[in-house]
């Protein structure tokens, strides 16, 4: 998937909400917390990361075409400086999947005024 297509499915997720932070990282969120990044061309970000189970950082972090997200590592995400290395269906279970961890870890209270399980 191109960075514009994981864009496009990022907005389509529950509840998912779209900014655009730390010249011109577009960051997607779900009750407030990041999900994924895509940086631009060249940005110190890498041009997509996204959150990981923790018990699957370390593994995933050593991964062909993978790396422990810059800034980021010491809360389980991970970076892909080529999205292309993955299948567009192993991309969206990826992002799916941060999308799902995040919305885990709110609140009760905060998942029911966003609708989410």
């Amino acid at each position: 998937m191109t960075p514009k297509q994981i864009d496009a499915y990022c907005r389509k997720l529950p509840a998912a909400t779209r900014s655009v932070q730390w010249e011109g990282v577009t960051v997607f969120k779900v009750g407030g917390k990041m999900f994924c990044l895509i940086g631009p061309p060249g940005h110190s970000v890498a041009r997509i990361c996204f959150k990981c189970p923790p018990e699957h950082f370390e593994a995933l972090s050593h991964a062909a075409g993978f790396k422990p997200a810059p800034y980021l590592a010491r809360a389980k995400w991970v970076a892909l400086e080529d999205p292309a290395i993955l299948t567009p269906a192993e991309t969206r279970a990826y992002l799916k999947q941060a999308h799902c961890v995040i919305a885990a870890g709110l609140s009760k209270k905060k998942r029911a005024e966003l609708g989410l399980k």
